[in-house]
């Protein structure tokens, strides 16, 4: 029996850092395509910065997981606010000086400390027993419930401080939370992974892991999830504001009525900031039961769960455009993601051995932010530049995650099939 006192106070801390730390990426992903749209020439590339910080996040991973493995979980973690840290300062020297070049590049080291962030999950399985596995998992996955909740607040408090620009203060405040929020990590107890001996077991290469059907499934499970949600979670802002604007999107009338018909844009910022809030909560909250469920019933059919649900927000964000579509859309994908990828997670964490961990997550990682990038990439092009309106482009968004439930779905059950016959 593993004693779990060492596990339980890593949870502590990540769950902390989770919530403080994590805050910062629903402050950029709310701000990050209004930002771009305010500084691209064409407005298909308006979501481009958050593509770059996915793109910085999937090429980072696997040096970020090689830095874990040799010198410790806590000098991968410094490295990730560090990156996060500078990235705010140069998106917001990008945002000052109106250069949409230098916001992108900020944007791409913004990606180191969400490769890293990644990495909380894994941090948290170290030192945990086979039966706690799960919970630490899903319990420090439930700190980006705080960070759901202030992460948007200090988004708008910060929007217009500091400097007459839009979103400097924003990408300000995120650079302190990086620098204070990082001492967090001197109080992680996890110990560096043993140096390999000259006859110690090497593993698989990182082709034989993939060919593992366990492995192969989780990465495709949690590839898909992540990056379906990154794909309607990114429009959403986008969506809301355009929608609003057309006359398309009907919200409350004492709420409509606080606004004259000039501020009509600045209202349906906010509809999308109280959108996107609770879009990361739903991606939160269930955490705190999402593995008693996986240990009750098992990962596959939490991962299966969690693929219909995805497919239920983008039926819902198909029905229509007014406010009530766009909460309980955001919502139920928020859900999704929570059981598709923390059940892919889990089920991916007790797929290798210790000795392969370091290669096997900085690959997962890269193949996960590598179908973020592509979807993040693909979000700004289906939403602006596919039928001529919000409308249109919002519809082709969720119509894009069709082809990937298939294939994620059709994974899953294929596993399942295959650990009945071995």
């Amino acid at each position: 029996m593993i004693d779990d006192t060492r596990a339980r106070r890593n949870v502590t801390v990540l769950i902390l850092a989770q919530a403080i730390l994590g805050a910062q990426m629903p402050m950029i992903f709310l701000v990050g395509g209004l930002a771009g749209q305010s500084l691209a020439s064409n407005i298909c590339f308006a979501t481009l910065p958050i593509s770059m910080i996915v793109l910085g996040s999937m090429l980072s991973a696997t040096p970020v997981s090689a830095v874990m493995q040799r010198f410790g979980r806590r000098a991968g973690f410094f490295l990730g606010a560090a990156g996060g840290a500078s990235g705010a300062i140069i998106a917001a020297y990008g945002l000052f000086v109106s250069s949409f070049t230098i916001f992108l590049a900020g944007s791409f080291l913004t990606g180191i400390y969400m490769s890293a962030q990644g990495f909380y999950r894994f941090a948290a399985a170290d030192t945990a027993s086979d039966e706690y596995r799960p919970k630490a998992i899903s319990y420090v996955m439930a700190g980006g419930l705080v960070s759901a909740i202030i992460g948007p607040q200090l988004a708008s408090a910060t929007s217009l401080s500091l400097s007459a620009i839009p979103f400097v203060g924003t990408y300000v405040a995120v650079a302190i939370l990086n620098i204070f929020g990082s001492l967090l990590f001197l109080f992680i107890d996890i110990p560096k992974p043993p140096v390999p001996s000259v006859d110690a077991p090497r593993g698989r290469s990182r082709m034989e892991l993939l060919r593992t059907p366990r492995i192969a499934v989780a990465v495709i499970c949690a590839m898909v999830s992540y990056a379906l949600m990154n794909l309607v979670m990114t429009s959403t802002p986008l969506a809301v504001v355009g929608c609003g604007i057309a006359g398309d999107t009907t919200v409350p009338p004492f709420l409509a009525n606080l606004f004259s018909g000039e501020e009509t844009s600045a209202l349906f910022k906010i509809i999308a900031g109280f959108v996107v809030t609770g879009h990361v909560l739903a991606m939160f909250a269930p955490s705190f039961f999402t593995g008693h469920l996986i240990n009750k019933f098992g990962v596959e059919k939490i991962i299966g769960a969690g693929l219909l649900i995805l497919a239920a927000a983008g039926l819902v964000a198909l029905q229509g455009v007014r406010l009530e579509n766009f909460f309980v859309a955001l919502i139920l994908l928020g859900i999704g993601w929570n059981f598709g990828f923390i059940g892919a997670t889990s089920m991916l964490a007790g797929a290798h051995a210790p000795h392969e961990r370091g290669r096997m997550q900085g690959l997962n990682d890269l193949l996960v932010f590598g179908g973020v990038t592509f979807a993040s990439l693909a979000s700004g092009g289906l939403m602006n530049c596919s039928g001529g309106t919000a409308q249109a482009g919002w519809a082709a968004v969720n119509y894009a995650m069709i082809p990937f439930l298939i294939l994620a779905g059709g994974a899953l059950l294929w596993l399942m099939r295959h650990d009945r016959r071995a």
